[in-house]
């Protein structure tokens, strides 16, 4: 039990640690939709305000950029395997029961039948009233899907306001905002 858990904590602080370098990433790649992000932020939060997990709801541009990356970088780009319980046939191809079926996230994000321009980073694709879940599967679905899909997409939300590695690790100079300063002095 003891080990199961600290795999689970070191999986889901590694994704999560991930996904926060591609977003930032994208941001930094992207100065058009930081500087919407931070538009969002200023107008709905203000600068005096440090952002908190119930603000979260009041910025759908944030939760967008955030749904984007998991998208686009996928921090497991192969889904956990799935043993096929019966004989049955996927994209095609007949699949003998007990067999290990491995889903590929990372194509699927990508794949021009299911999504606009799948290469560029678009968090705008997400404000639209149509329902992605059956599209966007960074945590898989179903049964199986990871047990700590709430958890890492609310910690990289509100991180980001405030695990496919990258090559090269980013490093990027940030300057905090003014309400960081008033907190650390406090």
């Amino acid at each position: 039990l003891k080990g199961n858990i600290q795999v689970m904590m070191l999986v889901g602080t590694d994704t999560s640690a991930v996904t926060l370098e591609w977003a930032m990433s994208n941001l930094l790649n992207h100065p058009r939709v930081l500087k919407k992000a931070r538009a969002e932020l200023d107008a709905q939060l203000g600068q005096e305000h440090l952002m908190e997990e119930p603000d979260i709801s009041k910025l759908p541009y944030l939760q967008s950029i955030v749904s984007e990356t998991f998208r686009l970088c996928p921090a497991a780009p192969l889904l956990v395997p799935h043993l096929s319980s019966e004989d049955c046939t996927i994209g095609g191809f007949d699949v003998p029961r007990d067999t290990i079926v491995l889903i590929n996230a990372w194509a699927i994000h990508r794949d021009p039948k299911l999504w606009d321009d799948p290469e560029s980073f678009k968090p705008e694709r997400f404000e639209s009233v149509e329902d992605m879940s059956h599209k966007l599967m960074p945590f898989g679905s179903g049964r199986r899907a990871c047990p700590g899909a709430g958890l890492a997409q609310r910690v990289v939300r509100l991180t980001l306001g405030l695990t496919m590695p990258k090559a090269v690790p980013l490093e990027a100079m940030c300057k905090a905002r003014s309400i960081v300063n008033k907190v650390i002095m406090n």
